[in-house]
């Protein structure tokens, strides 16, 4: 069993600790410093420990990021996470790929979706990601999730515009609305109530 090791810092009494402890939101970071109160105030570690539901190690622990840290290092830290799998050279690259779009006769596509750049990612990078996590790639860069209409690559414009010239004007009559006092939240036609059955 090694030594213990003993509380360096002095900017805190076990009063002021105490203290700290009842102003502190984190409730793991409040348990850690009532543990270090209680052996600042003389108490033994195994009682001090088993006391805030740690055990003598972990106490111990606690006390090495005191020492280093002060009370930020008492308090819960996130998880890192798992690291990017693109570095910020394929993701400018990447970048530099959705806003240039898909070539039709090389990708088969005319608009990139998650997918196919999923797979141009796979082919370029040799990196497998899924498709949640392109759109987290994408997000990160700046881009929403936006589907726009598709232009087919030898779409006639002119002869569009002619096509549309042809076509009959739409049919403005239409059934007449419905007044909506008459109407219920349903959707339902609804008669109007008598004052005779109010009573």
């Amino acid at each position: 069993m090694g030594a213990a090791v003993g509380i360096t810092r002095v900017d805190l009494t076990a009063s002021e600790l105490r203290k700290a402890a009842q102003r502190e939101k984190d409730s793991s970071a409040a348990r850690r410093m009532l543990a270090l109160a209680l052996v600042l105030a003389g108490t033994d570690r195994r009682t001090a420990a088993e006391s805030c539901g740690m055990d003598r190690q972990t106490l111990r622990d606690w006390v090495h990021r005191y020492n280093a840290e002060g009370l930020a290092g008492l308090r819960s830290r996130k998880p890192p996470g798992p690291s990017a799998k693109l570095t910020a050279q394929q993701e400018a690259e990447l970048a530099a790929l959705v806003e240039a779009g898909p070539d039709p006769a090389q990708h088969g596509v005319v608009r990139w979706r998650r997918i196919d750049l999923r797979n141009e990612i796979g082919r370029r990078f040799g990196v497998t990601l899924h498709e949640r996590s392109v759109g987290k790639v994408l997000a990160k860069l700046g881009y929403r999730r936006l589907s726009v209409r598709p232009r087919h690559p030898q779409a006639d414009e002119e002869a569009q515009e002619a096509f549309k010239k042809t076509l009959p004007r739409p049919l403005r009559q239409r059934c007449p609305a419905t007044p909506a006092a008459s109407r219920s939240k349903s959707g339902s036609r609804t008669r109007r109530g008598s004052a005779n059955r109010a009573r």
